[in-house]
């Protein structure tokens, strides 16, 4: 069995789940990976990854594990869900030929409800949550392009951070990833959504644009503002102390990314399912149990409902 993690599946072989799993199997862990497009050129070519922050780096491997069915890949010691959460209804499907009696499930999917979801078809022993703060585009069929390098936060679902969790952290560290690992996934999901809800929502609200686009804004640059303290507050409301020195960062960072199009605004633009419900309905419904005032984020909620494709 190579490597410390024995073997692994990803889930969603887009451009956050190849970059992981790129990783992983470069540092020398057993990766496969599920492909539903481009299967054929990445069985061909294999993954490259290319870092463009300095340092900047590139990393391939060749041959590459890649197959179209998981009864293919059988079963395995860890599945990384990198799937959108509106692909959600194939898992029940997909996961069970990966499964054997300890089985992890580390969902990297954005948003609220997802972790929840998986727990109660699967096990909630099985399922840990991760969150990718990264900047990743996938150019061509095996190309990932990463922009800012970032970091992973996780844990495990509904419990603190065991071995299970440490080990993986540890993985991905030695692989190249900054990982954090943490007692509460879930107040680390409301930390994601402080940049999630704003530049990914408003990306697509505002007309397809770019995150230097809107914070050169001054009205667009002050609605991000607005939106983050807004999922500040419904966060609070639950216990999850969110300092706006966090929110801060979240400006600072993403301003070097550049021309950077969010995940949201890709699936958008190429006519994909966004995931809506995820990332700003649950959280808004969230907000409405607690008693929060959201009237902006309510409002980027029903526009998105309006104009996003798959969504009412």
């Amino acid at each position: 069995m190579n490597g410390r993690l024995g073997r692994i599946a990803v889930v969603g072989a887009g451009a956050v789940g190849a970059y992981y799993g790129v990783r992983l199997a470069h540092a020398g862990e057993d990766v496969s990976f599920l492909l539903r497009s481009g299967l054929d050129a990445v069985r061909e070519r294999g993954w490259t990854v290319r870092v463009m922050p300095e340092p900047a780096e590139e990393f391939a491997i060749r041959p590459a594990q890649c197959f179209g069915r998981t009864e293919e890949i059988g079963p395995v010691d860890l599945v990384i869900v990198a799937l959108k959460a509106t692909a959600n209804d194939a898992l029940p499907r997909l996961l069970p030929p990966l499964l054997h009696e300890t089985t992890a499930i580390l969902n990297l999917q954005n948003g609220l409800g997802s972790d929840e979801w998986l727990a109660s078809r699967f096990g909630p022993e099985r399922v840990l949550g991760g969150l990718c703060f990264v900047c990743l585009n996938r150019t061509v069929s095996g190309v990932i392009e990463c922009y800012h390098r970032g970091s992973v936060a996780m844990g495990e679902f509904g419990r603190g951070a065991g071995p299970r969790a440490h080990g993986i952290g540890e993985a991905l560290r030695s692989s190249g990833v900054e990982c954090l690992v943490a007692d509460n996934l879930l107040e680390m999901r409301w930390h994601k959504l402080i940049w999630n809800v704003p530049f990914n929502g408003l990306s697509i609200a505002s007309g397809g644009i770019t995150t230097d686009r809107i914070l050169a804004n001054e009205r667009l640059a002050a609605e991000v503002v607005t939106l983050m303290r807004e999922v500040q507050a419904t966060a609070a409301a639950f216990g999850y102390r969110i300092p706006d020195a966090f929110l801060a960062r979240q400006v600072e960072v993403t301003i070097p990314m550049g021309a950077y199009k969010p995940s949201s605004l890709v699936d958008f633009l190429d006519g994909r399912a966004v995931e809506v419900e995820a990332i700003w309905g649950e959280p808004l419904r969230r907000a409405r149990e607690a008693g929060v005032a959201t009237p902006r984020l309510e409002a980027l909620y029903d526009q998105l409902c309006r104009i996003c494709p798959g969504n009412r």
